[in-house]
């Protein structure tokens, strides 16, 4: 699996891999199972701290499909405003330091 310049800067762990996805994926919305399998998370793993991110507003559902519920970001919590703005900024500068080494 390729890794993002975010995860190479910051290491490759199941919630940041989580993070990560969602960020980049941020129109979308996604089933648990979903999240898992693109972010390269086992989904007993993902469940270990999922309850986590909730309890934070970290994510939310925005809706039910079938019986699946599907997640996003939470777009509307300043912490993962934030985040999201400190994700972009240190791609980009990951980004530039390849480019000069290149």
């Amino acid at each position: 699996m390729t890794k993002t310049a975010f995860l190479e800067a910051f290491g490759d762990t199941p919630t940041l891999r989580v993070l990560d996805f969602l960020v980049v994926n941020e129109d979308f919305d996604y089933s648990m199972t979903d999240i898992a399998n693109l972010s390269k998370v086992g989904y007993a793993t993902l469940k270990l701290f999922w309850k986590k991110l909730e309890r934070n507003k970290i994510v939310e559902q925005t809706r039910t499909v079938g019986r699946a519920k599907m997640y996003s970001l939470n777009n509307t919590n300043p912490v993962v405003k934030k985040f999201r703005d400190f994700y972009w900024t240190a791609t980009k500068v990951k980004i530039r330091e390849k480019e000069i080494l290149a």
